[in-house]
């Protein structure tokens, strides 16, 4: 028997359209977590939304909500894209639950965990949490590590009830917004991003963080403690990186994502104070600072700021480079050049670029540059929105060094 050609269409139709019904993940709030290979789940939730008509994610990390909008499916299969950090879930449905992996796109390398997500479940470490015997909210010294490893930082924490927010400091930035629970005398706080991947638990007990441990991607464990100090404090970040003894300048030609070089000496640079950007579209810290740079940059570019950030990606790879940087472009509307230099984060590469650089510690390092096109301060890390008056006291610090170099003749 023949079908007449409308009736197939309409068909079809229905069969696509009840096929799309089929493939919407229930909007709501869900439990994500990713496995550690020592078994620890790494949690957090996000929401999905409908928004004219297209599915969105909201990750939540305390105040922060990271949407993320590139969602397919294909069959029982659903692919959610990271907008930044190059990472990537490929997850099946198994009931109203998505079963899959999480893979992050290390250069010439992926890295893999196992994940799990739960719709219609706002909890994120418990279900039910014991009533907390301890408030951790306050500055706490923190070290993480052994040995010669250690690491000192400063842990920023506010808890209400049992929620708790809050994050640590170090020398080369934050861990950003972490949140979790205070269950009895018990810390649990976690943290992704599509970057970083972290759980922190550990045990309170009077003005002690004892038994701590950071599980972080895969397979990393590091033990850590910390000391109530409302007094505790980093070294002051532009201590940390210098030139080279002799050296008063920078200097550097690299190409920017349309493929034309750029170096301070063009004319769009002099007599204005510029501020190089060490950064790479792999590091969230400067995704932090990238939004910071672009409200900073409309104020003080028309009082004559140029800003221009040097990338340094996990792969020489010009191509690829060039596709992850314009996707930071693209989320962001970065205002200023973005330059591939064709160097990889790794093994002091950053310095091997700029020959006149002591050294380059973390990422991002800022460079500020006065009109005469000396280098005036270098500022190791950046404290983001998650470390609270942290990051106020750095702005407004950035901000009265850039108007002292502007009023300069």
């Amino acid at each position: 028997m023949k079908i007449k050609y409308p009736l197939l269409t309409l068909l079809f139709t229905l069969l696509f359209y009840i096929g799309f019904a089929q493939a919407k993940l229930s909007t709501g709030i869900w439990r994500g977590a990713l496995k550690t290979a020592s078994g620890t789940e790494i949690p957090f939730n996000f929401e999905v939304n409908n928004i004219a008509g297209k599915q969105h994610i909201a990750i939540i990390n305390g105040t922060e909500r990271f949407k993320v909008d590139n969602i397919t499916e294909k069959g029982d299969s659903v692919f959610i894209k990271m907008p930044l950090f190059d990472s990537e879930f490929r997850l099946k449905r198994e009931g109203d639950n998505l079963i899959g992996k999480w893979i992050k796109h290390l250069g010439n390398k992926d890295g893999m965990m196992d994940f799990k997500a739960t719709p219609n479940t706002s909890w994120r470490f418990f279900k039910t949490v014991v009533k907390p015997q301890v408030d951790v909210t306050g500055r706490w010294s923190a070290v993480f590590g052994e040995g010669d490893k250690k690491d000192v930082t400063v842990g920023e924490f506010k808890q209400t009830g049992e929620k708790l927010t809050g994050t640590f400091l170090t020398t080369t930035g934050d861990y950003r917004y972490l949140e979790g629970v205070v269950s009895g005398d018990q810390l649990y706080l976690s943290c992704f991003d599509g970057g970083h991947a972290y759980t922190f638990t550990a045990k309170v007990t009077g003005q002690k963080i004892v038994e701590g441990k950071l599980y972080a991607g895969l397979t990393s464990i590091e033990k850590w403690e910390a000391t109530r100090n409302e007094n505790a404090k980093l070294p002051d970040a532009y201590s940390l990186t210098a030139l080279k003894p002799g050296y008063k300048k920078i200097d550097f030609t690299f190409l920017d994502l349309n493929d034309k070089k750029v170096s301070l000496t063009n004319s769009r640079f002099k007599n204005k104070v510029v501020i190089v950007q060490i950064m790479g579209s792999w590091c969230p810290n400067c995704m932090d600072e990238t939004a910071y740079l672009i409200n900073y940059y409309k104020k003080y570019h028309p009082k004559g700021v140029e800003i221009v950030g040097l990338a340094y990606e996990r792969t020489t790879d010009f191509a690829k480079s060039q596709k992850t940087l314009k996707q930071l472009k693209t989320r962001f509307n970065v205002p200023y050049p973005l330059l591939i230099t064709g160097y990889t984060n790794a093994g002091g590469e950053p310095a091997k670029s700029l020959p006149m650089m002591a050294q380059v510690m973390g990422f991002p390092t800022t460079i500020i540059i006065d009109k005469k096109g000396d280098v005036r301060k270098i500022h190791t890390g950046f404290s983001g929105p998650g470390t609270g008056n942290y990051y106020t006291e750095f702005t407004t610090e950035f901000e009265e060094l850039t108007d002292s170099l502007l009023a300069e003749r």
